[in-house]
């Protein structure tokens, strides 16, 4: 179970364990009491962040088949061309960048996963020349601005290859309702 909250008090019990009180409008009160029947429950708590629409996350991959299929690349290279050119650097918890140190002649661009921007920084060891690469958040960590970023930008490349895109008007809609919905998700 998911659900956005706020911590209404923090406080010890008589054994000296931390009982911690979340309050929230959307928690389903059946699966609460439905849970409260087990000893122990794996818990998470971390900051609330607001995630990107679904629809809009659909939109962005249908655009990145359309480029693959006008193009002929792997919708992996596509992806991280996108990334790179309008996606967000990863960052360790002091604020600092994740770099990555890998042979130049291997391409970047196909890998899943880490999502890489390159430097103009290369290493030389014997006869093999390495590149250094700064890691980019996978969308799947997108908040909605970085999304909208994300999208913006695809459909802007989309048109430029005269790939069919939605009307102005209606992707301002679908991300309009998706602001409504973030609306209720943060009360």
């Amino acid at each position: 179970m998911k659900f956005a909250a706020k911590i209404k008090e923090i406080g010890r019990t008589y054994d000296g364990n931390i009982a911690i009180t979340l309050e929230g409008t959307r928690i389903n009160a059946e699966e609460i009491n439905a849970l409260s029947r087990f000893d122990r429950l794996g818990v998470e708590i971390k900051k609330y962040r607001r995630k990107r629409s679904l629809d809009a996350n659909s939109y962005y991959w249908l655009l990145v088949g359309k480029i693959q299929n006008l193009i002929g690349s792997s919708s992996n290279s596509i992806h991280n061309m996108m990334l790179d050119r309008y996606g967000e650097f990863a960052r360790m918890e002091d604020g600092s960048l994740i770099p990555f140190c890998i042979r130049d002649d291997i391409d970047y661009l196909e890998f899943p996963y880490p999502h890489l921007k390159p430097t103009q920084k290369t290493l030389s060891k014997g006869n093999r020349v390495y590149r250094w690469y700064y890691q980019i958040k996978g969308s799947s960590e997108y908040n909605v601005a970085e999304m909208s970023r994300l999208i913006d930008g695809i459909v802007s490349e989309c048109k430029e290859m005269g790939i069919e895109t939605l009307p102005p008007e209606e992707l301002e809609r679908m991300m309009e309702v998706y602001g409504r919905k973030m609306e209720r998700t943060d009360r």
